[in-house]
């Protein structure tokens, strides 16, 4: 495994019950030896092959294909979790290196010999999150720190293994990142305007987010 930025780890996961009101949930990712296919997923759908979506209205489709967590993010929370296991966030791709909070929206990484993907948006949490690790206040707790993950579209289709190289490729000129997109979509909206700012946005959200800035 190489030193620079890389895929620590390959997380798929089938449904399993949770204590929440979707009663049933794909978000317990597991780590995989050896190659998994990524392509580009209809709608609703995993980006990994043999990973499950079971909120199809909230995850997975072509914006939420991939989920991408930074190990050393999983480390800050040693202090409230104790050490994180990959996968424990419903992350596919746990990554060393990367700095997945400070990424553009629209940026693009080549991972391994040929997967390409695109940082589409950050991730939101929900009571299904909370439900699964078990954890009370935790969208909030989650939220205050602002270390979302994101997730990413598929460019080009390939095939992903841990220890796989991640390679920024191309990066958008604005300034627009992960974080700030969390930031505006969560507990400051006073920065949405900002987020137009990207053309990379995935469509939904710049429709939703030019509606919430008009109404203001």
């Amino acid at each position: 495994m190489g030193a620079g930025p890389h895929v620590e780890a390959v997380n798929v996961g089938g449904a399993t019950p949770v204590a929440a009101k979707s009663g049933r949930t794909g978000i317990d990712k597991r780590p995989v030896d050896g190659p998994v296919r990524v392509e580009a997923p209809g709608p609703g759908g995993s980006g990994l092959a043999g990973d499950a979506i079971v909120d199809a209205r909230h995850h997975g489709g072509g914006d939420k294909a991939v989920y991408a967590y930074a190990r050393e993010d999983l480390d800050r929370w040693a202090a409230t979790l104790g050490r994180v296991a990959p996968g424990t966030f419903g992350e596919n791709l746990t990554l060393s290196g990367v700095d997945v909070t400070g990424a553009r929206i629209g940026e693009r990484w080549r991972v391994g010999r040929s997967l390409v993907l695109q940082v589409t948006l950050p991730r939101v949490p929900c009571a299904t999150f909370s439900a699964h690790l078990g954890r009370e206040r935790w969208i909030d707790t989650f939220t205050r720190a602002a270390l979302p993950g994101a997730y990413l579209r598929v460019v080009e289709p390939g095939e992903v293994r841990a220890g796989d190289p991640v390679v920024v490729v191309q990066r958008p000129e604005h300034d627009v990142t992960v974080g700030l997109a969390f930031r505006a979509l969560t507990g400051e909206p006073e920065l949405l305007p900002r987020l137009l700012d990207a053309p990379e946005l995935p469509g939904d959200l710049r429709e939703n987010v030019s509606r919430r800035v008009g109404a203001g």
